[in-house]
């Protein structure tokens, strides 16, 4: 299937490309200028300049200086940043046909930066800018909270609408707008992870944060560039500088971090570089990160909640003037334990040792069953990736790029008996290659934008206790487009994606293994389930389209209107078609429906943005309503010794708002308030939909003065009384935690150490959105230092 994907794939490589043509020339003009340090008076080498409205940016040299020629007459606003620590500079410039302008910068270290995504419209732009609602950590951000899982470190984001979902701590997974699963998509560095979180509640991401250059989790019409499936949002992992700034450089550029801390025993190390010379580069990154049982108020050691990963990658690359290509590949490891996944797995066998007594009464011969310990997942990721590339092609077709990933993933579900023994209870193959090619327009007057292709092709197996669906071969194929058109105060942007879903499953029963099982069973038990039929795993196409158009109106200076409608079209994923059977991971007995029709969403959000001054906020609503919308519903029945869910069609609708207020009390100190809230309801039967998270609420203080930072918070949120299903109630919390570091800046240079106390008042509270928030409290109070260095 892979080999012929690739066939497949090359015409689409090699043919692309020639879509590119040049038409006429233009006039153009040149930018030149300088960047300093504000704090000591020097040039900064390395300092990225943004052209904002291009999407193009350029590296400061030695004496600090930096250009751009060939520049489309207009008015352009330009940003300079550099490695993530520095306050960014912004300014505006007019450039005339074949004239020139200067545009200097004086870059300070503080808290209250300009953030930038790559993610949001496929191109570096400022978060204020873009049409999406885009958050953004950078890699001093992520040194605040080292973990061991993305989840973890995406936790209390309170304000962002980003929540936690988990089943222990090396599973958790981000929840965006009150969306799980296959309705959001995890990416690094813009081509989507190829693991298995999305299937189920004990499944994660093999990925350590602290290597990460950057995280941005965008929200809206962008969507369409990498998924349909992403209604909720997109989380993009940036790896490098080089893929966030993409662009040549000369000399070594690194990090090397390493952090610690209590009531886990986390400890873990990172470090990575980049090396250019000429037109040439190479890079290289290792990591590893482990956390012991961790300790909960009033409850204690959290058994089994362990977790560790280790990964090691590198590439290289040739970058011309008007071409390019790179090579990656990279290895993660990891493992981690699932609490009181042994409490479920032997309430689900309590029916076989009934029955294995009846077959001893009768004096059949049956060995006693080991008593369970414990389970922990194994999972390993091999990945590889070739990026290729054209520059400046031309007046019509500016860039040309193409970004092929093979990923080849596995991971065990293990299960530890208490004699010491252990054993493979289930083992999960997901092998996927995936394709990526973007055409950009060049900017011709109002009109800018970009169109492209993208394809996967995956290969899907499990074997063991929890194989509940047969192998799968899953065939997608998208065509994608997003343009703008921009006038002086008001932009507008409209895309479109249409894509193709095939699933190809091997063989025709679902559940034929559990059926096999079930023929050493008793005849009262299969009495009991005479009357269940097991749907065929027929083979299934979707082709559908989602659009999106959007507006975003300059209001006054440093403030703006956003208002995006997103019209979004999903196939059914694999698991919510074909699973038939006992899944601990979900805590229930699930039983898929191959004849589910796709679902189809229309939603509204609006964004109102300031950032100017010493007052800097964010307010958004969003309303999406849904139709044939596919969650699992809950039928009163049990199986195996869990509930019984199938899963189902209904309308659905899902509200709710986000708000981020940061005022400044003084030239170094910032108050900053949050707040975020979601209700997702089933509309025809007006019940609330699963593990959504509960109106949340922040305040915080952020002092900075001479490279010391310290920022103490209170989050706090209500009690979760809309409940699905067999859920129970959340109580409300309040939770303290405090930041503080230190960063010592100097030209090619910068160190920070960081320690983080969270949970300071040592309170037990609860996360509505883990499975086994009933069984295992949040963490308690503790402490993690964390010391990196970096070098630019």
């Amino acid at each position: 299937m892979l080999s012929h994907s690739l066939r497949s794939l090359l015409p689409v490589c090699l043919l692309l490309p020639l879509a590119a043509a040049s038409l006429f020339a233009q006039a153009t003009g040149r930018l030149t200028g300088t960047v300093s340090m504000q704090e000591t008076g020097g040039p900064l080498h390395g300092a990225n300049v943004l052209l904002i409205e291009l999407g193009r940016s350029a590296l400061s040299d030695r004496d600090g200086s930096y250009s751009f020629n060939r520049v489309p007459p207009g008015t352009y606003h330009v940003i300079a940043h550099l490695d993530s620590l520095f306050h960014e500079a912004a300014k505006v410039v007019e450039i005339a046909p074949n004239g020139s302008a200067t545009a200097d910068f004086s870059l300070s270290l503080t808290s209250q930066k300009y953030e930038i995504t790559v993610t949001a419209a496929g191109k570096e732009q400022t978060t204020f800018e873009s049409f999406s609602d885009v958050t953004s950590y950078d890699a001093y951000d992520l040194t605040y909270t080292p973990s061991v899982s993305l989840g973890e470190a995406l936790d209390q984001k309170v304000g962002t609408g980003i929540a936690k979902r988990s089943f222990g701590p090396g599973s958790s997974r981000p929840i965006i707008r009150g969306f799980d699963g296959d309705r959001v998509l995890i990416m690094e560095d813009g081509i989507r992870t190829g693991t298995l979180s999305s299937q189920s509640g004990d499944h994660g991401e093999v990925m350590n944060p602290a290597q990460l250059e950057r995280l941005e989790i965008v929200k809206g019409p962008a969507t369409l560039l990498y998924s349909g499936n992403a209604i909720g949002g997109t989380v993009n992992a940036i790896s490098r500088h080089h893929e966030l700034h993409r662009h040549r450089h000369d000399g070594l550029r690194g990090y090397v971090s390493g952090s610690a801390g209590t009531t886990n025993a986390l400890a873990g190390g990172s470090a990575g570089f980049e090396y250019g010379v000429g037109k040439w580069m190479i890079w290289g990154s290792g990591a590893g990160v482990r956390s012991g049982d961790y300790t909960a108020p009033q409850q204690g050691e959290i058994f089994n909640s362990r977790a560790h990963n280790s990964n090691g990658g590198g590439g290289f690359g040739w970058f011309g003037d008007k071409a390019y290509f790179s090579f990656d590949a990279k290895a993660d490891r990891g493992g981690y334990g699932v609490p009181f996944a042994n409490v479920f797995h032997s309430h689900s066998h309590e029916h076989e040792g009934e029955e294995e007594e009846e077959h001893e009464e009768e004096g059949e011969d049956h060995d006693h069953e080991e008593e369970l310990e414990r389970v922990a997942l194994d999972t390993r990721r091999q990945s590889y990736r070739v990026n290729w590339g054209l520059n400046r092609l031309g007046s019509v077709i500016d860039n040309f790029e193409m970004k092929i990933s093979y990923v080849d993933w596995r991971h065990d579900e293990i299960e530890y008996l208490a004699d010491g023994d252990s054993e493979v209870a289930t083992s999960f193959n997901n092998d996927q290659l995936i394709y990526r090619g973007v055409f950009e327009q060049a900017k011709r007057g109002i009109l800018s934008g970009q169109f492209g292709v993208w394809g996967v092709s995956r290969d899907y197996s499990a074997a063991g206790e929890e194989a509940l669906s047969p192998p799968v071969d899953q065939n997608g194929l998208a065509f994608f487009a997003l343009e703008e058109l921009e006038l002086e105060r008001v932009k507008f942007q409209f895309g479109g994606r249409v894509e193709t879903q095939r699933y190809h499953p091997a063989f025709g029963a679902r559940g034929s293994e559990h059926e096999h099982e079930g023929e050493e069973e008793d005849h009262e038990e299969e009495e009991d389930h005479e009357d269940e039929a097991v749907p065929d795993a027929v083979q299934r196409t979707f082709t559908g389209g989602s659009a999106a158009a959007g507006v975003h109106a300059d209001l006054w200076r440093g403030g703006a209107f956003v208002a995006n409608y997103a019209h979004s079209y999903r196939a059914p994923s694999l698991e919510e078609l074909y699973n038939y059977g006992p899944h601990i991971g979900n805590l229930a007995f699930e039983v898929g429906v191959p004849s589910l029709e796709s679902e189809r969403g229309n939603g509204v959000d609006a964004s109102l943005r300031h950032a100017e001054g010493r007052l800097q906020g964010e307010l958004n609503l969003f309303y999406y309503d849904f139709r044939n919308f596919i969650f699992p519903f809950a039928t009163g029945e049990e199986r195996d010794g869990l509930r019984v869910i199938q899963y189902t069609q209904r309308d659905a609708r899902f509200t709710g708002a986000e708000a981020n207020l940061n005022v400044g009390l003084h030239r170094d100190l910032w108050l900053n308030l949050g707040a975020d809230f979601v209700d997702a309801q089933d509309t025809e039967l007006n019940t609330p939909l699963p593990r959504i998270p509960p109106l949340r609420g922040k305040i915080g203080f952020d002092y900075n003065r001479g490279g010391f930072r310290v920022a103490p918070e209170l989050i706090v949120a209500n009690q979760q009384q809309q409940t699905f299903t067999g859920e129970t109630r959340t109580p409300g919390y309040a939770v303290v935690n405090l930041k503080a570091s230190y960063t010592y800046a100097r030209q090619h240079v910068a160190h920070q150490f960081s320690a983080n106390v969270f949970n300071a008042g040592d309170r037990l509270y609860r996360n509505h959105s883990s499975f086994i928030k009933d069984l295992a409290p949040e963490i308690g109070r503790g402490v993690r230092f964390t010391y990196m260095v970096r070098f630019f």
